[in-house]
């Protein structure tokens, strides 16, 4: 008899387990930009920017850009230069070059990052090529921009800032728009 309520206990603990599992991996995105922020660890940029700010014409912070290249990616990819001095509250672009040396088209998605972490918050773009993927065919060259705006109320200390971009290979999570549109072209043929 005893056999019985001990299964049910069993049962209703392994049940437990799997419901803080879900909820453990439900709330991990949010944990992690907390941990983040509190740590100062992973300096997410501010995202796109919709507002309009005056010039700080009397200061200036240097902002250097950065480029690598995940485990397995193979890309050619940098920016055409390696700093700007820009003036708060001003609106500038830098442009990355990606190159595919390969044979066959890829598909890329560019994840970015700014030191310190704490002026992340003042960095905004108003356009970026990571807010898309990019797809090169074999041996295609691109220049993508960046158009940002270091806020004006970005704290008088920080003079430099780093915006660094990881580019990634996506493409067997992504199939190439290449490889698509034929398919696609085949099937409104039939």
């Amino acid at each position: 008899m005893n056999e019985p309520i001990a299964t049910a206990r069993l049962v209703r603990r392994l049940l437990l387990v799997v419901v803080g599992m879900f909820a453990f991996g439900f709330l991990l995105v949010p944990i992690y930009d907390v941990m983040c922020q509190a740590f100062g660890i992973n300096g997410k940029t501010a995202g796109a920017y919709q507002g309009t700010q005056t010039t700080d014409e009397g200061r200036q912070v240097r902002v250097q850009f950065l480029a690598t290249n995940a485990a397995g990616m193979v890309w050619e990819f940098q920016p055409v230069a390696d700093q700007l001095e820009v003036n708060p509250g001003a609106s500038r672009e830098m442009r990355f070059v990606a190159f595919n040396p390969t044979d066959k088209p890829m598909t890329a998605q560019a994840i970015p990052s700014v030191s310190p972490s704490r002026a992340a918050a003042y960095f905004h773009k108003t356009e970026c090529f990571c807010f898309t993927q990019q797809v090169l065919q074999p041996g295609e060259r691109i220049e993508m921009p960046v158009r940002f705006i270091v806020d004006r109320d970005l704290p008088t200390d920080v003079r430099h800032l780093t915006l660094a971009y990881t580019l990634f290979d996506i493409t067997s999570r992504q199939p190439p728009v290449a490889a698509l549109a034929p398919a696609a072209a085949k099937e409104s043929l039939q």
